[in-house]
């Protein structure tokens, strides 16, 4: 019972730490932010902080992870029909998640050479080759759908950087729209 409470007491701080550390972020740069900025915004201590992180590079490394884990979680439960509905609603839910997501969206809004694209580049590199291997097209072999899974990939990674960098000016629901579009004229018909 002890250490279920204290688990919950230290998910409960992370998450504290967590929602400081995007809440600066929409104030500052991120290379601006400080391990005092964070405490003062969650309400801890300096010594809380430090038995959660090392430092602020720790701290944006176990963002980075969950982020792309939240994102392969998304693509995980998107199983591509010929259903417009099914297509939209899993794009809505991308949307939805780059706006909520301000470390995201600083990402995608003036990408960089950094350590969270290249994780996320490698997961997408697993993503592609773990689909490929499970799916066999009937007009194209497993390298021509690998490529085109990369292309959707990179077509949606696109559409959110353009829109994140217009700062959310179109609603999330008119995005998901293009991508559904996309999707189902481009990539569909080649899978099915």
């Amino acid at each position: 019972m002890m250490n279920e409470i204290l688990d919950e007491r230290y998910h409960f701080v992370n998450e504290a730490i967590y929602d400081a550390f995007f809440l600066i972020l929409k104030e500052k740069e991120l290379d601006k932010i400080t391990v005092s900025d964070i405490i003062k915004r969650a309400g801890i201590v300096r010594s809380t902080f430090y038995n959660h992180y090392e430092n602020i590079p720790a701290l944006v490394a176990a963002i980075e992870d969950r982020t792309i884990d939240d994102i392969f979680a998304l693509m995980d439960t998107f199983h591509p029909k010929n259903d417009r509905d099914i297509c939209k609603s899993y794009y809505l839910t991308i949307c939805e998640y780059t706006m909520t997501n301000p470390f995201l969206a600083n990402l995608l809004r003036s990408p960089r050479e950094d350590a969270f694209f290249e994780k996320a580049v490698t997961m997408f590199h697993h993503y592609v080759k773990k689909v490929t291997q499970n799916t066999t097209p009937s007009n194209h072999s497993k390298e021509e759908l690998s490529y085109m899974i990369a292309c959707t990939i990179g077509c949606t990674i696109g559409v959110l950087h353009k829109w994140t960098k217009d700062n959310f000016k179109d609603s999330p629901e008119f995005i998901a729209d293009i991508l559904t579009q996309t999707f189902i004229s481009g990539m569909l018909p080649h899978i099915l």
